[in-house]
């Protein structure tokens, strides 16, 4: 009988013999305790035959510069079997224990977010080491995991070195520890607190509610307005009561700002704002400086089918209806004024509601003989306040 066999089969007898042996076999975790620690190495009593010596590259990564400075004599520590037997009565390591102890901690996790039946999201902490091609890397309790681009944010992010050096709560979505596969998502954390966050303010929020709003993000035909955790989007037309080409002209991104809610639909999640309709509208202060009767005097700024629109004063205009430009029956507003004319009016009404004002050139010119006309002032002529 060969030396090998015989020192396997004497292994065999003897653990037979020994209950407590048999609970120990390689490739699982055990809790050992350190008996003895030195620079180099700790030896590890795990109920084996004899202690283990454990180098210091595999107690802690990265390696420290001494045994001593990760554990100590009568410490109680969690170790893998990679092997046992030969001279040194085994190989074991700490650092494939504790990876061992966090996969079983990841899958626990995973296995409680799939869950449908779990209230809350169990999530886990992130370090954001690096931007690699698809995505970011990231390590979780010292294992390294990937983040694919499209999973951190619930929008796209053009630059994802901002990240780097960040730690963010994400949840674990892939996990195969025997080809060390990890792979986390933000987005479907954010995912879930915005459906909260949604549902919460669904059941609050109603149309002409006034609330309060922070501006998230800018685009050409309006503004991204958080409330509450949910984006709502104000129409370009909805900033503000005076023309705006930009919604950057009159905006920008972290402003706190009223809202008036325009619309609520839970169905398609969409919230529709405005915030000019929490100001009260200029042309209604303008209105209220002229009487209907009153005589003023104007600049004809646009000619159009029906007539011809004068400027009261800038930015604030009145039409003149076709039958009120001349006392003659005339086919076109350019057979009676001219843009840029100054002409003398009578302000036939003003309509709050519809903010119109009607204006008549007619009227004026056969009752406004003796009348105070109000004088048309450009806007570079005003006096400065």
């Amino acid at each position: 009988m060969s030396e090998d066999l015989k020192n396997t089969e004497d292994m065999g007898n003897w653990l037979d013999e020994s209950p407590d042996m048999q609970k120990i076999r390689e490739h699982e975790v055990v809790e050992g305790t350190v008996v003895l620690v030195n620079r180099e190495e700790a030896y590890v009593d795990i109920g084996y035959k004899q202690e283990i010596a454990i180098p210091k590259k595999e107690l802690a990564n990265p390696e420290p510069e001494s045994a001593e400075d990760v554990v100590k004599q009568g410490d109680k520590i969690k170790v893998y079997i990679q092997s046992l037997g030969g001279e040194n009565g085994g190989v074991l390591s700490k650092v494939k224990a504790d990876a061992e102890v966090v996969w079983d901690e990841l899958r626990a996790v995973k296995a409680h977010n799939d869950d449908p039946e779990a209230e809350d999201l169990q999530t886990v902490d992130a370090h954001i080491g690096s931007v690699v091609k698809g995505g970011l890397t990231a390590t979780v309790n010292g294992l390294r995991g990937f983040i694919p681009a499209s999973q951190m944010e619930l929008h796209f992010v053009k630059d994802l070195s901002t990240y780097v050096g960040q730690t963010v709560k994400a949840l674990p979505i892939e996990i195969e520890s025997h080809k060390r596969r990890l792979v986390l998502s933000r987005r479907q954390l954010l995912e879930r607190e915005r459906e909260a966050k949604q549902q919460e303010i669904f059941g609050t929020l109603h149309v002409g509610d006034v609330i309060k709003g922070t501006v998230k993000r800018l685009v050409e035909y309006g503004a991204f307005i958080d409330v509450g955790g949910v984006d709502g989007l104000a129409h370009i037309s909805d900033l503000s009561w005076e023309r705006v080409s930009h919604p950057s002209d009159v905006l920008k991104v972290g402003d706190e700002v009223d809202v008036f809610v325009k619309d609520v639909n839970p169905e398609t999640r969409r919230i529709s704002l405005s915030i000019k309709q929490t100001q009260r509208d200029p042309w209604l202060d303008r209105a209220e400086n002229y009487r209907e009767g009153e005589f003023i005097e104007g600049k004809i700024v646009k000619l159009a089918k029906f007539g011809a629109f004068m400027e009261i004063e800038p930015g604030f205009d009145g039409l003149i209806p076709m039958g009120e430009l001349s006392d003659r029956r005339i086919e076109n507003a350019e057979d009676a004024v001219q843009v840029g004319d100054i002409v003398k009016v009578k302000i036939l009404r003003i309509d709050l509601k519809r903010k119109r004002i009607s204006l008549s050139i007619n009227r004026a010119r056969r009752e406004g003989n003796n009348a105070n006309f109000r004088r048309y002032q450009p806007a570079e002529e005003a006096p400065a306040e």
